[in-house]
């Protein structure tokens, strides 16, 4: 049987215990049970603000004072990539809002609230006018938009709030007005990448990305599409946002198996690659209690709310290993299509900081990251 309180308390002593090898290294996934450290091999990585957000997750509940030195030390070593800037891309909300941002939300300093604003500021350089969108990565993809940036929108409603500039807060719900008009299919699932023309802004064409085609629905995509909508929903109060995502979920919601852990891809053919990804289980969990908190219909929240509570029981009844792997959940996959060996089975640090997200919320805390 599941319990809320008893799994939120095993999975931070795990993170606690973990944190004592792994310290202020910039994990992405377990290898042979053991966190690895990107902090060297590629400093940018788009989910190297994670490990910060899953320590001060941590902090919060246990004042652990290692666990604020370690975060901080992560936050610290996050600087030359801000300082090279080139390496740099749509995922900046996702390295600095749960590392600067959060541990100033949590514990103030001006130090980390110039590295928030700076890297708002980077987000917001990569808006397109013409086509009002956000662009994605770098090199000769000019025109390229993709779902997962939803979820970097709250560094941008956070800088608005904090300067008392609305320009961030602009860009913000002009890209996702773009994502509902552009991203969604007419049965609430979403396109991965969709190329606009960077002179018109005019819509080209959508590509398959980490999906299996242009067609289907990649799982992962649509949990940064329900759980980045909600967020949105949440910062503006717009009812079409909160539309959107209520149809985001209930799409997700209608896909999953028996067991509430989709595969990679819910419309792809059901053969051996098409691997479970607890990490986009563990996303859309966060984004349906917080969605449960939005809306206004009494039997949708019971049912966004019923929903993410059965995904998180089956994480954690089925996905856990809490005296081996380092990681919290198991079975997380990075890719559909994937050339690198071990990353379609592995644990995965995001998976594992929306799990923890998803038991905060399950005991009612507000304030997340």
């Amino acid at each position: 049987m599941f319990d809320e309180s008893e799994t939120f308390d095993r999975a931070l002593a795990k993170v606690t215990k973990t944190a004592q090898r792994v310290r202020d290294t910039i994990p992405y996934r377990t290898v042979g049970g053991k966190f690895d450290d990107w902090s060297q091999s590629d400093p940018s990585w788009w989910t190297n603000g994670f490990w910060p957000g899953l320590l001060w997750l941590t902090w919060r509940e246990t004042k652990n004072p290692d666990l604020a030195l370690w975060a901080e030390g992560v936050e610290n070593r996050l600087d030359q990539t801000l300082e090279d800037y080139l390496g740099l891309h749509h995922d900046v909300g996702f390295m600095w809002q749960l590392s600067s941002v959060a541990r100033y939300r949590l514990r103030g300093g001006e130090t980390a609230r110039r590295r928030g604003l700076h890297a708002a500021n980077l987000l917001a350089g990569r808006f397109n006018l013409a086509g009002r969108f956000l662009r994605a990565w770098n090199d000769d993809r000019v025109g390229w938009a993709i779902i997962d940036c939803l979820m970097n929108l709250p560094l941008l409603y956070w800088a608005s709030a904090e300067t008392s500039d609305p320009r961030f807060r602009q860009i913000a719900e002009a890209h996702t007005e773009t994502v509902m008009k552009n991203f969604l299919f007419s049965d609430g699932s979403s396109k991965h990448i969709v190329e606009f023309d960077p002179q018109t802004g005019a819509y080209v064409k959508n590509h398959a990305g980490q999906g299996y085609s242009e067609a289907s629905a990649w799982s992962r995509g649509a949990a940064w599409a329900l759980h980045g909508l909600a967020l949105g929903a949440r910062a503006t109060g717009r009812t079409d946002f909160l539309a959107a995502a209520e149809k985001v979920a209930g799409f997700f919601l209608r896909s999953l198996p028996s067991d509430s852990v989709p595969r990679a891809d819910f419309k792809a053919p059901q053969d051996e690659k098409n691997h479970k990804d607890s990490s986009a289980a563990a996303c859309a969990a966060g984004g349906l209690l917080l969605l449960a908190t939005l809306v206004p219909d009494a039997g949708l929240r019971a049912g966004f709310y019923q929903g993410a509570r059965q995904i998180v029981a089956s994480l954690t009844e089925h996905y856990t290993d809490w005296e081996g792997d380092e990681a919290l959940i198991l079975h997380g996959c990075g890719a559909y299509h994937n050339d690198r060996p071990g990353w379609e089975d592995t644990s995965l640090i995001y998976g594992d900081y929306f799990y923890l997200e998803a038991l905060a919320r399950l005991q009612g805390r507000e304030g997340l990251f």
